[in-house]
C-alpha cells in the first residue's frame, strides 16, 4: 500500500495546479510537493509559491518511500528559513537590536505573503538578510546611513546565497531588493513591495514615527508610502 500522505489519491483538487510562468507566460502544472519545475519554453527554473512537503518533513519512514535525495532536497528548502537566521546570527554575533529587527521584519513579510503571494524563498530570504550591510557599512564609512547599507548588503547577502545552493535567478532577485530596499530606485516585484511594506510597519515604531505625528497625519503617511494592500491594512491596524 502506499503512502497516503504521497498518493496523489487522497489529495484534493487543489493539490494540483496552474501558474504562468513570469518569464514567458508559459503555463506549469505543478503537483503541491513540487519544489520547483523548469520552465520547457523559457529554461527558466520557477519556485512553487503553494509547496507542501506533507510527511517528507516529519515522517521517519520518508527516506525509505522517497528516497533519500528527494528528502533531502526537500528539506532543505524547507530548512531554509531557519538556514538563514543561522547565517544572520553569524554575522551580527551580539548585535540583537538589528537581529530582532530582521525577524520582525521576517513576520511581517509572511504574513503580507499569504495574501499578497509572492515566491516564498525571495520573500524569506530578503526579509531575513535586507539590512546585513549595517555591519560592513559602519566600519566602512562610520556611517548606517541607507545609502551605504544598499552598497554593502548584496555582496555578503551573495555570499551567504551562495553557500547555501539558492539558484542564481533567486540570488540576483533577492541581492536586487537589498541594493534597494531604502530607495525603491531600480525594482518593482511583488516580493520587493512586500519587503518594503514590512520594514516600513516595524520601522514606524522603532524609528519613533508614530510618536511625531497625530493619527491622521499618520494615516496619510502609512496611505502613501505603503506598497501592498494588504500592508497597508496591517500598518493602520495596528497604528491607527
Amino acid at each position: 500500500m502506499r503512502c497516503p500522505g504521497q498518493d496523489s489519491r487522497f489529495w484534493k483538487i487543489e493539490d494540483i495546479f496552474n501558474e504562468p510562468c513570469p518569464y514567458c507566460g508559459n503555463i506549469l502544472e505543478f503537483w503541491k510537493d513540487d519544489v520547483s519545475l523548469t520552465c520547457s519554453k523559457c529554461g527558466k527554473i520557477i519556485r512553487n509559491k503553494k509547496v507542501n512537503l506533507d510527511c517528507a518533513v516529519w515522517c521517519k519512514s520518508a527516506k525509505e518511500c522517497l528516497g533519500e535525495d528527494v528528502v533531502e532536497n526537500k528539506l532543505k528548502y524547507y530548512k531554509m528559513e531557519e538556514l538563514l537566521i543561522n547565517e544572520l546570527k553569524a554575522v551580527f554575533r551580539n548585535d540583537e537590536k538589528r537581529i530582532n529587527h530582521a525577524l520582525k521584519v521576517l513576520s511581517f513579510a509572511k504574513e503580507i505573503n499569504k495574501s499578497e503571494e509572492g515566491d516564498p524563498l525571495i520573500v524569506k530570504a530578503s526579509a531575513i538578510l535586507h539590512d546585513i550591510g549595517i555591519h560592513e557599512a559602519e566600519k566602512k564609512y562610520n556611517s548606517s546611513a541607507p545609502k551605504f547599507q544598499e552598497i554593502e548588503g548584496p555582496p555578503i547577502a551573495r555570499k551567504i546565497l551562495d553557500f547555501l545552493s539558492i539558484d542564481e535567478e533567486s540570488i540576483e532577485h533577492i541581492c536586487n531588493i537589498i541594493a534597494n530596499h531604502h530607495s525603491a530606485k531600480e525594482i518593482d516585484t511583488s516580493e520587493f513591495k512586500i519587503i518594503w511594506d514590512s520594514d516600513w510597519i516595524v520601522n514606524i515604531k522603532e524609528k519613533g514615527i508614530i510618536e511625531k505625528k497625530l493619527n491622521k497625519e499618520l494615516a496619510n503617511f502609512i496611505e502613501n508610502i505603503f506598497k501592498t494592500k494588504t500592508g497597508m491594512e496591517i500598518a493602520l491596524e495596528l497604528y491607527i
